[in-house]
């Protein structure tokens, strides 16, 4: 059964490659990120060629399962260009996520990749909403694959008392992830917030107290 999942995922992650269009085409062999360049173009600069060595392109990040100890009862391990130097402009990356039991993945967007899922262990109410507004939910188990297309509000919630995880693969070397009610709560104004949610703004303040600023 391992054996079968571990060949699905790489036949999954396969077809993301395949039709990757998010990240620009390579021009060259490798370009593995010279993560330590300031220099920033839409990417990273590459390494010098001499200097590549195979664990550019390695990684054991995903093996094993991470303490889901969190407030909403999920982490995630991401393999993207800044885990795995060796994806610079290559198109894709993965993450694994596990899942408390009634753990959840909170709403969120990858503003630059559609998403594809494929649960390693329990089961899970998955969905994403279009931009008319509609719900796309399924409950999904192991060994069940699940699509979320680019830059849609989706989320994960784990509908069991039992751990659950799973893989994900990205059709871009680093996807983005903005969280819905942190990017709202932690950013916005009160005033905007208590009018576009009408609610008072004490209620607003509350809440934003939980979701600090970023700097």
């Amino acid at each position: 059964m391992a054996s079968f999942a571990t060949h699905l995922v790489v036949v999954v992650t396969m077809l993301v490659a395949s039709v990757a269009v998010a990240d620009s085409n390579m021009l060259q062999d490798v370009c593995v990120a010279d993560l330590s360049n300031a220099v920033k173009v839409n990417g990273y600069t590459c390494k010098d060629s001499t200097q590549v060595t195979p664990e550019d392109f390695y990684s054991q990040g995903l093996a094993s399962a991470a303490a889901t100890n969190t407030p909403t009862g999920s982490v995630v391990t991401g393999a993207n260009v800044e885990k795995l130097p060796g994806l610079n402009t290559l198109g894709l990356s993965m993450s694994r996520i596990d899942y408390a039991p009634n753990g959840l993945n909170p709403p969120h967007v990858h503003p630059r990749a559609s998403e594809i899922i494929y649960v390693l262990e329990g089961q899970l109410n998955v969905g994403f909403v279009t931009t008319a507004g509609k719900l796309i939910a399924k409950n999904i188990k192991k060994g069940d694959v699940f699509v979320f297309p680019k830059g849609l509000l989706h989320f994960q919630k784990n509908t069991a008392n039992a751990p659950a995880s799973v893989i994900a693969a990205f059709d871009s070397q680093l996807p983005g992830t903005q969280s819905l009610v942190a990017s709202l709560f932690g950013a916005l104004p009160e005033d905007i917030l208590a009018q576009s949610f009408q609610i008072k703004p004490k209620q607003i303040k509350k809440i934003k107290s939980r979701y600090p600023a970023k700097k």
